[in-house]
C-alpha cells in the first residue's frame, strides 16, 4: 500500500525509544512542584470549613472573582484539551479554535443570566434546581444519573488517558504505573481538602500551565519563522511515506480560516456558530463541574467578574495550544502527520493518526532543561485538577440527588464519608477503564468526546433555556422532552460506534445521517427537537401555578418565595424535608456533645480532620440566625459601581472576541 522506500530513508522513531535526557533540574522541579501543591491543598483545608456540606461542596460561599474566573479556566483546560486542541490543530488547522472563542458567550451567559436564577434559588447542584423548579422526582433522578455517565465515559477517561499518554511520551514510564500515582495524589488532596483546596491549587496551576505554554509557544513560533513561516511551512508539512492515490497527507487549503464551507467543510461555520453554542451552554451554564465555581462566590458581582476574568482567559489557547500543535506537524511531519496505517502504528500504536501526540513531541524536543520539568509537572497538575474538579462534583451530586433519596435520615456525617467513599470508588472505576481506552481508538478519542457530548448534552441545554425563559412549562412537558431527546442522541451514538470512520484510502461506507450530517448540525437539531416535544407537552398539561416559580425564572428571580416548596407540589410520597439541604448549607455536623466533651485518642482525631468532621463543640444558630445567613446566601443585590465594572468588562470582551472572530474568519 505504502510506496517503497530506499534503504537510506529511516523510519520514524517510536516515542519509547528515544529515551528523553530527563534532566536532574526536570526531575527536582517536578519534586518541588508536587510538595508545593500539597502543602497549598492542606494550608487551604485547615483554613477552609470543611466540616458541612455547604463548606466541602461550595467553598463556603467565599470565593472573590480572580480565583473563580482562574479556576473556570483551568477546570476546563486539562491535559486532554492540551492533547485534544493541538491534535486536532495539528490534524486540520485552525477551525478548532473556535470552540474555545464560543466560550466568551457561554460565560457571560453564566454570569448575567443562568447565576442570578441559580443564586436566588438557594441550589447547590443543577438537579437541585430542575428539583424546585418542576417539582416532582424523576427528572432530578434522570438528570444526576446522566451527568455521572457522561463524567465517567467522557470527562474522567479521556482525561486519564491523554495524562497518560503524556506520561507515556516524556517519561518512557509504564502507562499504569503513572497513571496510578498521579491518581494517588490527585485523590489525597481531594479527599482531605474539599473545593477550597481545588480552587486555591487551580488558581496556581492556571498560572504556572499558561505560562509555560507561552514560553513553548514562543520557542516554537521562533523555530518556523513566526507567523508567515507557520503558513508556509505547515501547507507543505508532508509525510515521506504517503499512502498512493489519496489526499490525506496534504494539509488542509483552508487550515488558516476559522469560517469552513458549510457542506465539506472538516468544522462547517454554522455548525461552528449554532450547534457549538448548544453544546458551550450546556458545558458553561448547566454543568456542575463549572457552575459549582461560580456558586462559590461571594456575591453576585464577583461571580460575574469571575465569568469575565474566564472569558479573557479562553482567548489564549487558541495561541497557545492550537497554533504549537500546528508547529509541531510543521516541525515533525513524519510523526505527527503520518498516513500509513503501519508507520502511525509504530509511532504511537493507533493506526488512524498521530496528531495527538502533537503538543507532548514538541515539548520534549524543544522545552530546555527545568522548563521541560516545569511543563511536565504542570501538565500532571493540569490534569490532577480536571479531575479533581469532577471527582469533586460527582460526589456532590451522588451525595445530594442520590444517596439523600435511598437515606431519608443520613446524618451530616454520614454524607460527608459516603461523598469521599464515592471518590474513591470513581479512582477504582477509572484506573479499570485505562486498558479500555488503550485499546479504544486513540486518534479518534477526541472525536468521541465532542461527537458523545452533542449526542447526549442538547435536550439538557434546551431544558435549561425554556425552564429559566418560560414560565409556561411543567414537568410532564419537561420530562418527556428529555426522554424523545435522550432517545434520539442515543441511536445516533450507537451508530457512531457501529460504523466507524474509514482510514485513509478506504471507501466511506457509513449511512448518510453519520456521512452527511456534522455533529455539530445534529445537536442544534437535538437541541430544537427537544424544545419543540418539551413545549407541546407543557400546552397540552396543567400549568404550574404562578406563585410556586418566585426565585426560579429569569422573569420571577426578585420575587422572595413563600414557604410552599414545589417538592410537594407534584407527588404526593414523603419528600426529604427541604429545611434538611438549605441547613446543609448553614449548619454545622452535630457529632454529639459526648465525643466533644472527652478528647478523643489522637488516631481519631486524625481520622475526624481526615473527613473534615470537627472535633469541638459545634456551634448552633437561632432562627433568626439561621433566616439572615439564608437571605444572605440567595442575594443577588450588586452595589452600582460593581455591576457597572462588570457590564463595561463585557462589553469589551465581547468587543475583542468579535475582532478576533473576523480577523481569523
Amino acid at each position: 500500500m505504502s510506496q517503497p522506500t530506499p534503504a537510506s530513508m529511516e523510519l520514524p522513531a517510536l516515542p519509547g525509544d528515544t529515551t528523553v535526557a530527563f534532566g536532574v533540574a526536570d526531575i527536582i522541579v517536578v519534586v518541588f512542584y508536587f510538595a508545593f501543591v500539597l502543602v497549598v491543598g492542606i494550608w487551604s483545608s485547615i483554613q477552609a470549613s470543611r466540616g458541612t456540606t455547604g463548606g466541602y461542596f461550595l467553598a463556603g460561599r467565599s470565593m472573590t472573582w480572580w480565583p473563580i474566573g482562574a479556576s473556570l479556566m483551568s477546570s476546563n483546560v486539562g491535559s486532554g484539551l492540551f492533547i485534544g486542541l493541538a491534535g486536532t490543530g495539528a490534524a486540520g488547522g485552525l477551525a478548532v479554535g473556535g470552540f474555545e472563542w464560543n466560550a466568551t458567550w457561554a460565560l457571560l451567559a453564566l454570569g448575567w443570566i443562568f447565576v442570578p436564577v441559580y443564586i436566588a434559588a438557594g441550589v447547590v447542584t443543577m438537579p437541585e434546581y430542575l428539583q424546585k423548579r418542576f417539582g416532582g422526582q424523576r427528572i432530578q433522578i434522570y438528570m444526576s444519573v446522566l451527568s455521572l455517565i457522561l463524567y465517567i465515559f467522557t470527562k474522567i477517561s479521556t482525561d486519564i488517558f491523554s495524562g497518560a499518554l503524556f506520561i507515556q511520551i516524556s517519561l518512557g514510564w509504564n502507562l499504569y504505573l503513572s497513571t496510578v500515582v498521579l491518581l494517588a495524589v490527585t485523590a489525597v488532596y481531594t479527599v482531605a481538602g474539599g473545593l477550597t483546596a481545588v480552587t486555591y491549587t487551580d488558581a496556581l496551576q492556571t498560572l504556572i500551565m499558561v505560562l509555560g505554554a507561552l514560553v513553548l509557544m514562543f520557542i516554537g513560533f521562533e523555530k518556523v519563522g513566526w507567523y508567515e513561516g507557520l503558513q508556509e511551512k505547515y501547507s507543505t508539512a508532508i509525510p515521506k511515506i504517503i499512502v498512493p492515490n489519496t489526499t490525506c497527507h496534504l494539509p488542509r487549503a483552508d487550515a488558516f480560516h476559522l469560517f469552513r464551507d458549510p457542506v465539506t467543510g472538516d468544522i462547517p461555520w454554522p455548525g461552528l456558530i449554532f450547534g457549538l453554542s448548544v453544546l458551550a451552554l450546556w458545558c458553561w451554564c448547566t454543568d456542575q463541574v463549572i457552575v459549582q465555581r461560580s456558586l462559590s462566590a461571594k456575591n453576585l458581582s464577583h461571580a460575574k467578574g469571575g465569568s469575565v476574568l474566564g472569558g479573557y482567559l479562553k482567548i489564549f489557547p487558541v495561541f497557545f495550544i492550537v497554533m504549537p500543535g500546528m508547529i509541531s506537524r510543521a516541525l515533525y511531519p513524519d510523526e505527527v502527520g503520518c498516513v500509513d496505517p503501519d508507520i502511525c502504528k509504530r509511532v504511537c500504536g493507533a493506526a488512524v493518526g498521530c496528531s495527538n501526540i502533537a503538543y507532548p513531541k514538541l515539548m520534549i524536543e524543544l522545552m530546555p532543561d527545568g522548563l521541560r520539568g516545569l511543563m511536565i509537572a504542570v501538565m500532571m497538575a493540569a490534569l490532577m485538577s480536571s479531575l479533581t474538579s469532577i471527582f469533586n462534583s460527582s460526589s456532590t451530586l451522588f451525595v445530594i440527588d442520590i444517596w439523600q433519596r435511598i437515606r431519608r435520615k443520613a446524618s451530616e456525617q454520614e454524607l460527608m464519608i459516603v461523598g469521599r467513599v464515592f471518590i474513591l470508588i470513581l479512582v477504582v472505576i477509572s484506573i479499570l477503564w485505562i486498558p479500555i481506552i488503550q485499546s479504544a481508538n486513540s486518534g479518534k478519542l477526541f472525536d468521541y468526546i465532542q461527537s458523545i457530548t452533542s449526542y447526549l448534552a442538547p435536550p439538557i441545554t434546551a431544558l435549561f433555556i425554556l425552564a429559566i425563559f418560560c414560565k409556561r412549562i411543567n414537568e410532564p412537558g419537561a420530562f418527556w422532552g428529555l426522554m424523545v431527546g435522550l432517545a434520539v442522541g442515543l441511536v445516533r451514538m450507537i451508530m457512531e460506534f457501529i460504523y466507524s470512520t474509514p482510514s485513509c484510502g478506504e471507501e466511506d461506507r457509513r449511512p448518510a445521517v453519520l456521512k452527511d450530517l456534522h455533529y455539530l448540525y445534529f445537536a442544534l437539531i437535538l437541541c430544537v427537537l427537544t424544545a419543540i416535544v418539551i413545549v407541546l407537552i407543557s400546552l397540552c398539561t396543567p400549568p404550574i401555578p404562578e406563585e410556586k416559580l418566585a426565585c426560579l425564572t429569569w422573569w420571577t428571580r426578585h420575587r422572595k418565595a413563600p414557604a410552599i416548596d414545589l417538592k410537594n407540589y407534584k407527588s404526593e410520597e414523603p419528600q426529604i424535608n427541604p429545611a434538611n439541604r438549605e441547613s446543609a448549607l448553614v449548619e454545622s455536623a452535630d457529632l454529639g456533645e459526648e465525643e466533644a466533651a472527652a478528647k478523643p485518642p489522637c488516631w481519631k482525631m486524625l481520622y475526624l480532620w481526615f473527613c473534615g468532621l470537627s472535633t469541638g463543640p459545634t456551634p448552633t444558630l437561632s432562627q433568626e440566625e439561621r433566616a439572615a445567613l439564608e437571605r444572605r446566601l440567595t442575594s443577588i443585590e450588586e452595589k452600582p459601581l460593581w455591576k457597572t465594572v462588570c457590564n463595561v468588562n463585557a462589553i469589551i470582551l465581547l468587543t475583542i472576541n468579535v475582532f478576533l472572530w473576523t480577523y481569523f474568519g
